[in-house]
């Protein structure tokens, strides 16, 4: 559900730009209860992790549609929900600055809805009740499944808002959520079994991440260092391998977009649309996880690739995967590093006025 900035008025865009940027102010701030310097690198390898696993298109049977792993419910069960919705603003940010994936002008839509969602609404009030009498395979499996749909639903609910709020006259409101909510119920199913498969992974191996994060607790003490290089390598493999063989077939937003207005891409010629683009044009350096070529200069929009071949064994999409994964990392541990600090800072100036 990466929105493109021909989707959402400069309005909407703003005013959803504000509200993310509240949000994400609000979480930096409640994130440092349970910030210690274990979570910091665990935060790292997590926004890796869902930056790479967002690249694999899963194709929906019977639809000529795909989806990907959205990552939201993921990041909140094994991070908690303040650095879990901090991690996917990292993640969409490296996506949409260098690899033109989602528009730079919806980034605040797109924050919104992959990750409040998930992490303020079907994570406190969905997963959180499954597991409270108990953290074990059925109670993830129920919670992960529930929560992720809810969650889903919720986020493609909130992309139809947000292009009737922008005047997208293209996209009737409710032809355009006839198509969103079903086709995203299915990809919200495959993402609950996903998240429950990889939860249950790490909760094998190592049960106090969950156990702390559902109770906001540092992981001070807690030895991850086998789960964060087990998360580091399948990083990789998925980035660098698994990548050729993502579903060439179109998103659900852009399968439903197709459906209603009879073309993927809406064009917008707005001054304000058109600066953006340029901008998203100029710094991505991987655009469409592909190397750029001169005919991306020259037109200022990547090529399209060929579909007729699959999988597509490509080294730009190997290096987008692993590059991509990397710079997630190092923008999230920074992050993390800069509040942990800012945390130490508040203790030693409350200690020295008490």
């Amino acid at each position: 559900m990466h929105m493109a900035d021909a989707l959402i008025s400069p309005a909407v865009g703003g005013t959803m730009l504000a509200v993310t940027a509240g949000v994400l102010a609000y979480s930096a701030k409640k994130v440092q209860n349970d910030m210690d310097e274990s979570k910091i690198p665990l935060m790292g390898v997590m926004g890796a992790f869902v930056f790479t696993a967002q690249m694999i298109n899963f194709s929906i049977p019977g639809t000529g549609s795909s989806g990907h792993l959205g990552g939201g419910m993921l990041l909140a069960i094994l991070l908690g929900p303040y650095a879990g919705f901090l991690t996917m603003a990292s993640i969409l940010l490296i996506q949409a600055l260098f690899f033109g994936d989602g528009g730079l002008l919806a980034y605040g839509c797109n924050v919104f809805n992959l990750g409040f969602y998930t992490c303020f609404v079907a994570y406190p009030f969905i997963y959180k009740k499954f597991v409270r009498k108990g953290i074990n395979p059925r109670n993830i499996f129920a919670g992960s499944m529930v929560s992720s749909v809810v969650g889903l639903q919720l986020g493609a609910f909130s992309v139809v808002v947000e292009t009737l709020l922008s005047g997208k006259t293209e996209l009737p409101f409710g032809q355009f959520l006839l198509f969103m909510l079903p086709i995203h119920l299915a990809i919200g199913v495959i993402e609950g079994l996903a998240t429950a498969a990889i939860v249950t992974f790490i909760w094998k191996a190592r049960p106090e991440i969950l156990e702390r994060a559902v109770v906001g607790e540092t992981l001070r003490g807690v030895p991850i260092k086998k789960v964060m290089v087990g998360l580091a390598v399948v990083t990789v493999i998925v980035g660098g391998l698994l990548s050729w063989f993502a579903s060439t077939n179109p998103d659900g937003l852009e399968w439903s977009i197709e459906r209603v207005a009879g073309t993927a891409e809406l064009e917008s010629a707005s001054g304000i649309h058109r600066i953006f683009s340029e901008i998203q044009n100029r710094v991505a350096f991987l655009p469409d996880y592909g190397f750029k070529t001169v005919e991306d200069d020259t037109a200022g929009q990547p090529v399209e690739e060929d579909e007729s071949s699959w999988p597509s064994v490509d080294a730009g999409t190997s290096v987008s995967g692993i590059v991509g994964g990397a710079i997630t990392l190092v923008l999230t541990v920074i992050l993390g590093w800069i509040i942990n600090v800012s945390r130490k800072r508040k203790s030693k100036a409350t200690k020295a006025v008490a």
